[in-house]
């Protein structure tokens, strides 16, 4: 992708922010030079391993990569034979720490069974140097020192510097407390040149002896090693000296070890730095709120909602939806100086750039982006003076550089086409250019101030109009992007509200061809029919997540209620089974006793030995299906499933999935439109049960008749639209009937309204002896437009 494109878009910021939330200096470098891909395969990866970072933060886990410092140029030094000193090693023996504990923690996750995308692949790779890490941590500290511990050697030499030190402390301390302290400038040892001197007045010299190693910087104080520790300095020094040959010789045999391994080892800290880096990229979206990117497939197109540019502040940037269709790939935005658009183009250049580089962009989450092989941008001021090229000269330059590289799988980004020049030329080189660009079939966002551009935008198929909302009341732009609405002119508005008289404003707007005015004119009628759109379909939006709310709860009830169903119906079978069981096992002992019987008494009653074999067999013969006939649950449902082919339009119907009743409205194939209350639906003809209608015999005929016609009471009653004196009559006569018909529950509609309705309607239902409670109905029923009344059993 063409370099220019970083610096025009800003993408180097982007890079630099990643770089911040690295802790590795390799993690740091491929941060400041991360580069989009054009291979679909690739991003998509790279945002996968992006995904197993979080899918660990929401564990709260994260990978333990360290702060390390590139060990390369120590590497290539082992490789030419050269040994390397203490914060070399230490470095080196860092990275052999870090790869440890990052291959534990990765198989620990494995253990653990946490499914990942990426990262284990990545893991996988790492070479075990275990035993070369323990010898690196037992020698060498962090900050490059060598323990005691490093060799027997070293130990024992470090053991005979601390008591030789203390020796000499000892005799130096004697004379500070002496009567000879009076000598000194102060009464404290210090060291000079690598041996343990006191600070002595000048006058006093030679009060000690021994040798003078410094002097202060007025001359007052001489810094003397008394002769009394010139032989334990002399031994002290000796000690130090084979302490340093014996760290050298460390260093080498470490060296050594560490040399046939130096490709594993920069493997090694490659794969901390590739962790190092996708860690960033996660930390970085968490601190900017974005989110991951779906990549487009086949002919999908750039698909952005609520897209904001990353490098403005989240808290006050406006967001926008943008989006290429099939029906266009050119959008020319148009609106005020200062409105957004130049922002627009490059929120949707540098998401681009963010998501081919495998990083989360500030989009909601389900936003599509493409994957473009290149794209071009020309934006800003381009003027020139050391090539001598004007600002039209310098923006036509780069776009003829765009049009030679331009393809179909090129996004082309440009601001103010056609600017600079006399307004009617630079409007037909603009169509001129954007007609190549529909040509190539590049996907192209232009802005510009051009009337003819917003016409060729109207005409053109393949380009839509788009511009930068405006408020004309307070004289500000709002920042908002509307695709498919043109931007109009503002200026004899805006000049009028800002003091102009209105006779200057009259007549500027008569030096416009008429064309204009109608354009404008046009555009305006556009505007007000985009707001009446966005009402409708705000409010459309709205009823349609209702709808799907009822749907879904609709579908959990139905699942809930099957499960129950199976339930039951395995109970069934269960006692019906145990029930052929026990009556199989009481024959069995009835048929033993007679047996028995006949065994004890010959002479009474000769019962044949084929006749108590056939009676055996009868009550073996008691099959699941006889005695499930018993079976009052199973009989209902047989009997349910016989009465099923006479539905008719009218019939009064149990719907078995809700556990409601409704009434038959239509029928439709295998299915019936029911009516539930004010709730319509489609059910299946096999979860509908006709409601037995027929009434049981009464002595008293005229009671019979009353109760044959209180069957027919529906369970709900609509009383929405009616004056309140009117309802409460039909109430009181509705719980009347409902009562006789034997409902156990009713449903009232009432609707919302002003609330005078509802409120007498459950007055009403409170103060009803046989009324034990009542309740808003169900949100899928109508919530508190209904409510559903219980009557005592």
């Amino acid at each position: 992708m063409n370099p220019k494109i970083f610096q025009t878009l800003e993408f180097e910021k982007i890079q630099q922010q990643v770089a911040k939330e690295t802790r590795t200096e390799i993690g740091k470098i491929q941060a400041l030079n991360l580069k989009p891909s054009g291979e679909a395969e690739e991003i998509e990866q790279a945002l996968q391993s992006v995904d197993d970072v979080k899918r660990l933060f929401e564990l709260d886990k994260r990978i333990p990569v360290s702060q390390l410092i590139n060990v390369k140029p120590f590497l290539k030094r082992l490789d030419i034979g050269a040994d390397l000193n203490g914060k070399e090693l230490a470095a080196v023996g860092r990275v052999l720490r870090a790869s440890g504990e990052v291959s534990t923690f990765f198989s620990k996750l494995k253990e653990a069974k946490v499914e990942l995308m990426q990262l284990y692949a990545i893991a996988d790779d790492f070479i075990d140097m275990r035993d070369l890490m323990r010898k690196m941590q037992n020698a060498i500290a962090d900050d490059g020192s060598v323990y005691d511990n490093a060799s027997s050697t070293l130990h024992g030499l470090r053991q005979g510097i601390k008591r030789e030190e203390a020796g000499i402390r000892v005799k130096l301390d004697q004379i500070i407390r002496s009567n000879k302290a009076s000598y000194l400038s102060e009464a404290i040892i210090t060291i000079r040149n690598n041996r343990f001197v006191i600070p002595v007045k000048q006058e006093y010299r030679n009060a000690f002896g021994g040798v003078v190693h410094d002097q202060s910087s007025s001359g007052q104080t001489l810094y003397i090693e008394p002769q009394t520790v010139l032989d334990a300095n002399n031994h002290l020094r000796s000690l130090q000296v084979q302490e340093d040959e014996e760290i050298r010789r460390i260093f080498q045999e470490l060296s050594t070890e560490l040399a046939p391994y130096t490709s594993e080892i920069a493997e090694n800290n490659q794969r901390l730095g590739d962790l190092d880096l996708i860690q960033a990229k996660f930390f970085y979206a968490r601190e900017i709120g974005a989110n991951r990117p779906i990549l487009a497939n086949g002919s999908e197109r750039i698909d952005l909602k609520e897209a904001r540019h990353p490098l403005l502040d989240r808290k006050t940037v406006v967001a926008n939806d943008i989006h290429f269709s099939h029906e266009y790939n050119m959008i020319i935005i148009t609106g005020p100086n200062t409105g957004g658009k130049t922002i627009t183009l490059k929120t949707v250049g540098l998401l681009q750039l963010m998501a081919q580089s495998g990083l989360y962009i500030t989009a909601k989450a389900d936003s599509r982006v493409e994957i473009f092989k290149e794209i071009f941008a020309d934006i800003g001021d381009e003027q020139s003076i050391e090539q001598s090229l004007s600002t039209f000269s310098g923006h036509m330059t780069n776009i003829i550089r765009i049009v030679e590289a331009a393809d179909e799988h090129s996004l082309v980004l440009i601001d103010e086409l056609g600017s600079g020049t006399d307004p009617q030329e630079g409007a037909a080189i603009a169509i001129a250019v954007l007609n190549r660009f529909a040509f190539l079939n590049a996907r192209v966002l232009a802005t510009t101030h051009y009337p003819e551009l917003k016409t060729y935008a109207y005409d053109h198929p393949g380009a839509i109009n788009a511009s930068m909302e405006f408020n004309e009341i307070t004289l500000e732009p709002t920042y908002k992007l509307l695709i498919g609405v043109p931007g109009r002119s503002n200026a004899f508005d805006i000049s009028q509200r800002l003091g102009l008289p209105v006779e200057m404003v009259d007549e500027a707007r008569s030096y416009i061809q008429e064309d204009s005015q109608n354009l404008n004119e046009m555009l305006l009628d556009l505007e007000a029919q985009r707001h009446e759109y966005e009402d409708l379909s705000a409010a459309a939006a709205k009823d349609l997540a209702d709808a799907e709310n009822l749907l879904n709860d609709l579908k959990m009830a139905q699942a809930r209620l099957e499960a129950d169903k199976q339930t039951y119906m395995n109970r069934a079978r269960k006692e019906a089974n145990q029930l052929v069981e026990d009556t199989k096992a009481k024959a069995d002992a009835i048929l033993a006793e007679i047996r028995e019987w006949q065994i004890n008494h010959p002479t009474i009653g000769n019962i044949k030995e084929h006749e108590m074999i056939d009676r055996q067999s009868a009550l073996s013969n008691l099959t699941q299906v006889e005695q499930l006939k018993k079976n009052k649950i199973l009989q209902k449902a047989k009997k349910n499933k016989e009465r099923k082919a006479s539905f008719e339009v009218g019939d009064e119907v149990n719907v078995l999935t809700y556990g409601q009743r409704g009434t038959l409205v239509e029928k439709r194939d295998k299915d019936w439109v029911v009516q539930m209350g004010m709730l319509k639906m489609e059910v299946a003809e096999k979860d509908l049960s006709l409601v037995d209608e027929k009434p049981k015999k009464e002595k008293n005929h005229r009671a019979g008749l009353k109760a044959s016609k209180a069957k027919s009471v529906n369970t709900s009653l609509d009383l929405r639209g009616e004056r309140y004196e009117e309802a409460m009559i039909r109430l009181n006569n509705f719980i009347d009937s409902a009562l006789l018909a034997g409902h156990g529950q009713v449903t009232i509609i009432h609707g919302h309204g002003t609330g005078a309705l509802r409120q007498g309607v459950q007055m009403a239902l409170k103060n009803h002896p046989r009324v034990e409670s009542f309740e808003f109905a169900p949100y899928n029923m109508g919530g508190n437009g209904a409510t559903i009344a219980k009557f005592k059993g």
